[in-house]
């Protein structure tokens, strides 16, 4: 893996870190819910009510974002090295791991390491290691 220096933007980086700190406080401190994405969205496959439009507005704030930026500025260059098979299973392995892991990198990670929570710390620790371990697998060990 190498570090593209040019495009290597920290303070953005922190600002863009801090922003997510931020709206994650602000929707426990007002809503009493955790910013994990998995959960968000799977309460708008089950929605009651007055659970609703906070989940509406925080998905349709990730699908906006990025369109506005592209509009603000230019798109980044993205580069995936795989196939649709391998990212439809990929997904897959991920949204299936999200519930037997009762919640995402962001809400454990983000806001559960944040609170201190055991059961988040261990989380994210396993995340990060079966990141490794697969980045190693599908790079050096599979070729």
């Amino acid at each position: 893996m190498t570090i593209d220096w040019i495009a290597f933007t920290p303070w953005w980086s922190l600002i863009g870190g801090i922003l997510i700190g931020i709206a994650a406080a602000l929707l426990v401190l007002f809503n009493g819910r955790v910013a994990g994405i998995s959960g968000i969205v799977a309460g708008l496959l089950h929605p009651r009510h007055p659970d609703t439009a906070w989940r509406i507005a925080f998905v349709l704030g990730l699908v906006v974002a990025p369109i506005v930026y592209v509009l603000l500025d230019r798109a980044p260059m993205i580069v995936i090295d795989a196939g649709y098979p391998l990212l439809v299973a990929a997904g897959l392995l991920v949204g299936i791991g999200t519930r037997y892991g009762a919640g995402c990198t962001s809400g454990h990670g983000v806001c559960g390491i944040s609170r201190l929570s055991p059961r988040s710390i261990v989380a994210t620790i396993v995340f990060i290691v079966a990141g490794m371990l697969t980045v190693f697998v599908m790079r050096y060990a599979l070729g």
